[in-house]
């Protein structure tokens, strides 16, 4: 690791060079694609070379052990070498995390489907508690959400939404919430007080852009009707919908949301290209089996990944073992907690299996 570290903070040094030059200052696209590399590279730069200086350190304080020294010397020297043990081995662990293989998706805005499942009405309600849940998330990472398309029941649940969010680093903190989400609770439709259990499902799909899936003109067919709301009465006189089919695969995707039949098309073509892109993951996971999937995030969207357990205040997360009791503070998009505990998980399975950036 230590050759492939030197190699990178190479790179960065010379990409410091380079951003120099005369000659890359006045092009546009190299600057722009040099400054990127160099950001990217800074992190694992920064702290490969404060690797460095304490492993300096370390050597030259082992050293002074070798030499006579007073006994306030040598305890001096005692100290100074376990804190530099200490901040030696904190480096050493980050900089295998800051080494391992980034997804390319990670800064991406993500696009959310969520879906009422088993359990009727009282999976739409909970559909709708978790959008909730994402909506308040996002705003404590300073996130913005852009409703897609939604289908609603008469009690307010949602049969289906879709919303994008977007902000940096959306997919790195959401891409483990696809799945199966289960509430056990009292519903509100419930009058004999029997606690029911109920499933909705949550898929999260990187945006993609014009640029990373291509699609052609001839390749798809686009509808337009009337918008509707609850129980599928019209609300819109005008044909302002959209429904875009890929017709290579038969994916399709539905907005209905603006009022503009050119945005509608637009956000349809959006979710149309997550899907195929989500489409081929899935298909490239089936086809090297399942020792390519990672326990924290297999992708399949069947997976009961969750339990929200109203009762007793309790969240579990069956992928990981974890389970906190403090649902309500959740539910209000508290899930940092959640949210860290499944990326480290994901960066303990790398390190297990020995995946590391240029391995």
């Amino acid at each position: 690791m230590l050759d492939r570290l030197q190699a990178l903070a190479d790179r960065y040094e010379k990409l410091s060079e380079l951003l120099c030059d005369p000659d890359v200052a006045g092009d546009s696209k190299k600057l722009r694609e040099f400054s990127k590399e160099q950001s990217d590279l800074q992190e694992t730069y920064d702290a490969y070379m404060e690797y460095k200086s304490v492993s300096e350190q370390y050597e030259s304080a082992r050293a002074m052990q070798n030499e006579k020294l007073d006994d306030e010397m040598k305890e001096l020297v005692k100290m100074e070498l376990e804190e530099l043990t200490e901040r030696k081995t904190e480096l050493e662990e980050r900089i295998k995390v800051l080494m391992m293989p980034k997804d390319p998706n990670d800064d991406k805005n993500v696009i959310v489907e969520i879906r009422g499942a088993a359990g009727g009405d009282e999976a739409a309600l909970f559909a709708a508690d978790l959008y909730r849940m994402y909506s308040k998330y996002a705003d404590t990472q300073g996130w913005k959400i852009d409703v897609m398309d939604v289908s609603m029941n008469d009690l307010g649940g949602f049969k289906e939404i879709i919303f994008m969010v977007n902000g940096k680093g959306a997919y790195s903190k959401l891409k483990f919430e696809s799945g199966a989400h289960r509430v056990q609770r009292i519903p509100a439709t419930e009058s004999g007080g029997r606690i029911h259990t109920s499933t909705s499902t949550v898929s999260v799909m990187p945006e993609m852009e014009e640029f990373d899936i291509e699609i052609h003109d001839n390749d798809i067919r686009v509808d337009t009707f009337c918008s509707s709301g609850a129980g599928g009465q019209s609300v819109n006189t005008t044909k302002s919908a959209v429904r875009v089919t890929h017709i290579p695969t038969g994916i399709v995707a539905t907005c209905q949301d603006g009022k503009s039949q050119n945005s509608n098309k637009e956000k349809a073509l959006q979710v149309l290209r997550a899907r195929i892109f989500d489409k081929a993951q899935q298909e490239e996971m089936e086809k090297y089996g399942a020792e390519r999937k990672s326990k924290v995030g297999t992708g399949d969207r069947s997976e009961r990944i969750r339990t929200y357990n109203f009762p007793q205040s309790r969240v579990t997360d069956h992928r990981i073992g974890l389970t906190l009791h403090r649902l309500d503070a959740i539910m209000n998009g508290d899930m940092e907690e959640i949210v860290s505990a499944l990326t480290i998980a994901a960066q303990t399975e790398q390190m297990e299996k020995g995946e590391y950036a240029g391995a």
